[in-house]
């Protein structure tokens, strides 16, 4: 006689974008789980081409609305390494604190909205509210301050238009700079204090030790510039991405799925893995939280991804508390460059993940070329694979609970599901 249970989650909740969930479980055992995105693909790299290299950061920042900057970041850069542009210190210290500041609203977003109301059984942040609000105003405040930063820098806080091809439009002055720095001291002791009280959160037990990979700098926490570290390979040149990572279409996904190449074994990105592979270089005091809260045995454990976010807003701003009172207005926006033909890459890190680009330009100064494979269709296969782990310790309990614990496991990824969804197969050919 058949045991066979369905499970089907037909739209998950506090994510971005629209996706589902399919278990088939017979008795005690797994048979198949499938995170099913359905968001309609976006021809992104199909839509880049033939347009003027000036034109791709406006268009790549509407990939997503909330990482737009991570997008942004990652075109100019692989646009740079093809036109052979190195940016002034002053420049690439500007981008980094604009990447703070998108690291700091969308960390606190998924912190304070999506994930920490399901350590209380809460529905929505609205709810948590009713029972924390003195730490959801403040986690929202903390978000405020992350969005200052990305309306200064980036022109406005929602897909930003300040960032082009070798640098900015627009410098700031110094003056529009330092008004920040009040509301930026109040955030990171408010950060540190909600942090402990996220620690104390009732965290679901659920260790698996997987291959984690992210950006590494030996001198700074990687966000757009490094190479690619793993905790089971020597660390990679970006140019070297394709030749050890690949990606293929899936019946049940709009989303290309990322493997390594040779490895049937999924990867995990995100804050967890950015963190395990990162601590050393963390600013001091989320250092010193880390130590205290995310010991390295904690990284094992997916939920406790809500802990490595907050110790990065932490790490955020305190580098940009640091780069404001350093800055002097600087007078060149940009660095001049020729356009010519070539290729290039470059890999950022966004709030869930490495995020890789890749561009051929024409003579004429047109992308012939393009591939953007972002963090969550890289995720996507750990994510199944972490389900099938979990599902054993939910097998006894009803067909409800058990769709809403597997909702909460991947809403620890922070899925950015409308970013993943480019089903289009695209081949870039180096010269």
């Amino acid at each position: 006689m058949s045991r066979e249970r369905k499970i089907i989650v037909n739209a998950l909740t506090r994510v971005e974008g629209e996706g589902a969930l399919h278990i088939r479980l017979d008795g005690d055992e797994v048979e198949e789980v499938r995170l099913s995105i359905y968001e309609p693909p976006r021809f992104f790299e199909a839509l880049l081409r033939g347009r003027s290299i000036e034109e791709v950061p406006d268009i790549t920042a509407r990939i997503c609305g909330i990482c737009p900057v991570a997008y942004q970041m990652s075109s100019v850069h692989a646009l740079e390494s093809a036109l052979k542009i190195t940016v002034t210190p002053e420049i690439r210290a500007l981008r980094r604190l604009l990447y703070c500041g998108e690291w700091i609203e969308s960390h606190a977003l998924h912190v304070f909205l999506l994930s920490a109301p399901d350590f209380f059984g809460c529905a929505s942040g609205i709810e948590l509210a009713k029972q924390f609000p003195q730490q959801i105003n403040d986690g929202l405040r903390v978000r405020k301050v992350g969005n200052s930063l990305l309306e200064i820098l980036g022109g406005r806080a929602i897909h930003p238009v300040n960032v082009r091809v070798g640098g900015f439009h627009r410098m700031p002055s110094r003056e529009e700079l330092t008004p920040l720095l009040s509301e930026l001291d109040w955030a990171l002791a408010a950060a540190i204090e909600l942090a402990d009280w996220v620690a104390g959160f009732p965290f679901p037990t659920f260790d698996a030790t997987c291959e984690l990979i992210a950006m590494h700098h030996p001198d700074e926490y990687s966000m757009n510039q490094g190479r690619i570290a793993s905790t089971q390979f020597p660390t990679l040149d970006i140019d070297e991405y394709e030749q050890h990572f690949s990606e293929d279409q899936v019946a049940h996904s709009t989303a290309l799925q990322s493997t390594r190449r040779g490895h049937l074994s999924p990867y995990l990105l995100g804050p967890l893995a950015r963190v395990a592979l990162n601590r050393d270089q963390l600013s001091p005091q989320a250092f010193a939280l880390a130590e205290k809260i995310c010991p390295a045995s904690v990284t094992e454990n997916r939920f406790a991804s809500i802990l490595a976010r907050m110790i990065e807003i932490v790490s955020c701003l305190e580098e940009s508390i640091a780069a404001i009172q350093r800055y002097e207005t600087a007078s060149q926006a940009f660095v001049p460059y020729v356009t010519q033909s070539g290729f290039g890459c470059a890999a950022t890190e966004a709030p869930r993940g490495l995020l890789y680009h890749h561009y051929e330009i024409n003579d004429e100064g047109r992308v012939s070329g393009a591939k953007i494979v972002p963090p969550t269709s890289q995720n996507q296969r750990q994510i199944e694979f972490d389900l099938r782990g979990y599902l054993p310790q939910l097998i006894r309990e009803s067909d409800q609970t058990i769709a809403n614990e597997c909702e909460k496991l991947i809403r620890t990824y922070d899925p950015c599901i409308s970013c993943s969804s480019h089903f289009l197969t695209v081949h870039v050919v180096r010269h």
